[in-house]
């Protein structure tokens, strides 16, 4: 049997491992179960997909992303691994088929999501594959406290009655000691190896400012560190804005967002992984799996939701272990736009239970009906037929996919619907003529055949995977047919789809994960009132206030976050300050931020001077901000 470094060094081409993976992977080659709190960018994937590629039979891998599921399964099919994924919206007879593959076809790895361990027929089938590992990744989700609970993941323990030999592996990228506790007990790991990586990053200088104008802000940092940055936001429209805002600065931007189609998010992923651009502007979309080591600043422009994702998107910045910056600008009135923006849209029970209803009635499913069917969704046209608020019916739509309910997957895409409008023997004449469109037009006709009748649901994803052809090869051609009349095509665009994971009961289905809800909101309250104390603290090392966050204690202050810098700077003499701007003054009328610019002094120690030559009314400002000498 090759040793897990020679694995390593086979498929993922490196020659070493980082601390602790090889730790971990030899207490799971021991049978132990075991525990791993990795902050992000510590390679977690390496501490299941090496020993699962050492170890007889398939690795077992529960994880509630869906994108990174199909993500990691497309890494390892590269190297020529055998791995599948469970998603939602796939039919019954196609996970029969799945399962068939892996039961018999010596298949590695199998990702699925923890809500199909509900469906019993699939737990069934899982009991009888040659499983040598349970990964549970995102593990943090077992826990009522934890920032992503998911009901679902209190049936993976199940797994520990069929497999009671086969080690468990719970991995983590941010928990609390709660958390930590509540996972170890949730999943009864039976006297688990606990690995705990420091959350502590020496090269990460976390700086908070105040101001009042971020762009100019915004403007500096990128002009002094102009290697690539992210700059996070909370929103799609401030992605689109910011981007704009920045080019009319003369900075290279690009932005990443839910709402964009697949194709479009690989084109703006690349052009920043290839520095074509300085600026990826992103919302939380953002990040998933993305292992760019040079990337210097990360900007939160907003105030973040909680500290858990705060820290694990600051922490994509100075992995090849060179200083790097995580920077959060903000201003009095962001308080009242985070409170807006996370607490006062949360969904009650009565208004969780309405969206439910009306999503059904929208869908046209009945009472006892419509588990496993799959819908083209836009919130927005949803949010105006019931008038309702959009983040809020948003929120309540992300609760009912964590309780497993519905699967939201927030992926652009557009339903297509086509038919035929030509005799099925003309379009046989035109495939002997066209013999190289012919492979995907046969799969069409064999996949529809009532496709001749009427307007008929078109999967792309499915017909370029049975004809071995791309997408936009399938596309090109349904183009070409639309133009020559031979088909009737529709495309409709929608930024998301739903499944529905169970029966519609309305009120009853509510009632059974209402619990969970003033549980989850009252825990976001407190998040958020730990990110509002981060940020306003003017008085702790940064770096101490994260770490005491996540359990952890430094002996010393950091000494590189903005706290111990202001700390460590020489104080400016008030008068000196003061004679400087007043000869500054005696020039022209200038605005605080030239003073700062040409005075070359602290923007706190200018603001302190001006102050107090408005007291002593020294100085003057008008109607254009402009201070001026009296």
């Amino acid at each position: 049997m090759n040793s897990a470094l020679e694995i390593l060094t086979k498929y993922w081409k490196h020659d070493a491992f980082r601390k602790p993976q090889e730790a971990i992977i030899a207490s799971v080659l021991e049978g132990k179960d075991t525990f791993a709190l990795m902050p992000t960018g510590g390679g977690k994937s390496i501490c299941f997909q090496v020993p699962g590629m050492m170890k007889e039979g398939i690795c077992l891998v529960i994880s509630p992303l869906i994108a990174l599921m199909r993500d990691q399964v497309q890494n390892l099919q590269n190297k020529g691994i055998k791995a599948i994924a469970l998603t939602g919206g796939i039919h019954s007879d196609e996970i029969i088929d799945l399962l068939d593959n892996c039961q018999f076809g010596n298949y590695k790895f199998l990702y699925l999501s923890p809500e199909r361990l509900q469906n019993d027929w699939i737990l069934e089938r899982i009991k009888n594959l040659p499983v040598n590992l349970i990964a549970i990744d995102e593990a943090h989700c077992v826990s009522q406290w934890g920032h992503d609970f998911r009901p679902a993941y209190l049936k993976i323990v199940q797994l520990k009655e069929y497999f009671p030999k086969v080690p468990f592996l719970a991995l983590t990228a941010s928990a609390t000691p709660r958390v930590k506790e509540d996972i170890m007990v949730q999943l009864k790991l039976d006297n688990p190896q606990i690995f705990t990586k420091s959350f502590y990053r020496d090269n990460i200088a976390y700086m908070v400012f105040e101001t009042e104008d971020k762009l100019h802000l915004l403007q500096q940092i990128l002009q002094k560190n102009p290697q690539p940055s992210i700059i996070y936001v909370t929103n799609r429209k401030s992605c689109n804005e910011t981007v704009h805002q920045l080019e009319s600065l003369g900075f290279t931007a690009t932005f990443y967002h839910g709402g964009l189609s697949s194709k479009d998010k690989e084109k703006h992923m690349q052009l920043w992984m290839n520095e074509k651009v300085q600026v990826m502007v992103a919302t939380n979309a953002f990040g998933m799996g993305i292992d760019k080591a040079n990337v210097k600043t990360i900007i939160h422009l907003h105030l973040p939701q909680n500290l858990e994702n705060y820290y694990q998107e600051s922490g994509r910045a100075g992995r090849n272990g060179d200083k790097a910056f995580a920077v959060l600008l903000n201003n009095p009135s962001d308080i009242l736009h985070a409170e807006a923006q996370f607490i006062s849209v949360l969904p009650d029970k009565k208004f969780l239970n309405l969206v439910f209803t009306k999503l059904c009635n929208y869908f046209q499913i009945a009472y006892g009906e419509g588990i496993d069917e799959q819908f083209s969704f836009n919130l927005n046209h949803f949010c105006t037929k019931y008038s309702f608020p959009t983040l809020k019916t948003y929120n309540a739509l992300q609760f009912l996919d964590r309780q497993g309910i519905i699967t939201l997957s927030q992926e652009f895409s557009e339903k297509i619907t086509l038919q035929f409008i030509i005799p099925s023997k003309e379009v046989i004449r035109y495939m002997s003529l066209n013999p190289n469109d012919e492979e995907i037009l046969l799969t069409m006709l064999r996949t529809y055949p009532g496709i001749y009748d009427m307007q008929t649901a078109f999967n792309l994803q499915l017909i370029a995977k049975k004809s071995n052809h791309t997408e936009n090869e399938v596309l090109s051609l349904l183009q070409k047919l639309k133009e020559k009349n031979i088909i009737e095509m529709m495309a409709k665009s929608n930024d998301a789809t739903i499944t529905l994971n169970e029966i519609r009961e309305d009120e009853r289905t509510i009632n059974r994960v209402s619990k969970y809800l003033e549980a989850q909101n009252k825990l976001k309250t407190e998040q958020l009132q730990a990110v509002l104390q981060y940020s306003k603290d003017t008085k702790s090392c940064k770096n101490k206030v994260l770490m005491q966050y996540f359990g952890e204690s430094l002996a010393a202050d950091c000494g590189i976050c903005s706290y111990c810098i202001s700390k460590n700077r020489k104080k400016q003499n008030p008068e000196t300050v003061s004679d400087k701007i007043v000869e500054l003054l005696k020039i022209q009328d200038f605005n605080s931020r030239d003073i700062q610019k040409l005075t070359k002094l602290p923007k706190d120690d200018v603001i302190f001077a001006l102050q107090k030559l408005l007291e002593d009314e020294t100085i003057s400002i008008n109607s254009n901000n402009l201070y001026s000498l009296k």
